[in-house]
């Protein structure tokens, strides 16, 4: 059985791990040069960048623009491969021996109904599995210096990164598969299934981050003091408002909230309105902005920040990567069900 399941699986698994190997060496032939350059930038522009007008500053904004498209291409890469994977592997896996109506050869040879399912999820799903995080291996080790540089603009919990860092994509991987197995046993054809399974992981995806891991643990709330070492952004108009943001204390956390807040706790809106004598005092144009920002602060003006410090990024990765094995393991067990109660 165990053979008969790797004749039928070998041309997709040869292909998908020969595409992961080209993978390796193009990123193992630029990674190691990539990490020198950032680690020779740093030491070149003196390695300080709390300053926003440093020149510490300017190289890794220039460095994350140069490597843009590769980060991006390589992000994009594991966030469709586990789609793909239920797609390709988990979707045809069961249709198309109902479409052929091979599987009731096999089990009219001394194979159990049992036995042939294990088998098959346990070569393709255990491949699936092996895939994903092989090519999350290889992107996290080629991309650490460019998300150093990028963190400020791409925070390694944020929506979009998280799912491409660290191990969940196995996890991804392992109930796109499972998904794909079980529409396939439901639908009994290859394409209406395929659509199906992609429908329903995409939605899932979409739903973890919004519903979910928000909440596996307490978000931190914060409220800062403005001050020239935790400024991010200040802007001053000529109609009496101004703007301004804080920056997280610890760079890469996930942003849930993010406002400014008067004395008394309430949301202030994205704009302040200052007294007249604010403007015309510290805020004239003949001070400088830390006098303008000291006045806004005694005001009681502060910066209210909700969010998920990255201290929190690997127990985050094994509690999501524990939900989708738990999940594949649900559908798996559905999947036995079905094929001994409701395949005929």
């Amino acid at each position: 059985m165990i053979r008969l399941t790797w004749r039928q699986f070998r041309g997709a698994a040869l292909l998908t791990f020969a595409g992961l190997a080209l993978l390796g060496i193009a990123l193992g032939l630029t990674g190691a040069g990539l990490a020198d350059d950032y680690a020779d930038g740093l030491a070149a522009a003196g390695g300080n960048c709390n300053s926003p007008f440093s020149s510490c500053n300017d190289f890794i904004q220039n460095f994350a623009q140069d490597n843009q498209y590769g980060f991006l291409g390589t992000m994009l890469l594991l966030l469709l491969l586990p789609a793909l994977i239920g797609l390709f592997w988990g979707a045809p896996l069961i249709t198309r021996e109902l479409e052929s109506r091979t599987l009731w050869l096999i089990w009219n040879q001394s194979i159990t109904r049992k036995r042939w399912l294990t088998v098959k999820l346990v070569v393709v799903g255990l491949a699936s599995m092996l895939a994903a995080g092989a090519a999350a291996a290889i992107v996290n080790w080629w991309a650490t210096p460019v998300d150093k540089a990028s963190a400020l603009d791409w925070p390694r919990m944020a929506p979009l990164l998280f799912p491409t860092r660290g191990i969940v994509v196995i996890g991804y991987a392992a109930f796109a598969f499972a998904l794909g197995v079980t529409i396939g046993m439901l639908v009994k054809k290859t394409l209406p299934a395929m659509a199906i399974t992609l429908l329903i992981f995409a939605a899932v995806q979409v739903a973890m981050p919004i519903l979910v891991r928000p909440n596996l643990a307490t978000p931190v709330t914060e409220t800062l003091t403005y001050t020239s070492d935790n400024l991010d952004d200040v802007s001053l108009s000529g109609d009496g408002t101004i703007h301004l943001s804080a920056k997280l204390p610890e760079t890469g956390s996930w942003i849930l909230s993010n406002q400014t807040v008067d004395s008394a706790g309430n949301p202030a809106g994205e704009f302040i309105t200052l007294p007249a004598d604010i403007m015309a005092g510290p805020c004239s144009r003949e001070k400088t902005m830390e006098e303008c920002v000291a006045a806004v602060s005694a005001l009681g003006y502060k910066q209210e920040l909700v969010y998920q410090p990255i201290g929190r990024f690997w127990p985050f990765q094994w509690a999501e990567l524990g939900i989708y094995l738990g999940l594949a393991a649900g559908l798996s067990g559905f999947c036995f069900w079905w094929v001994r109660k409701r395949i005929v």
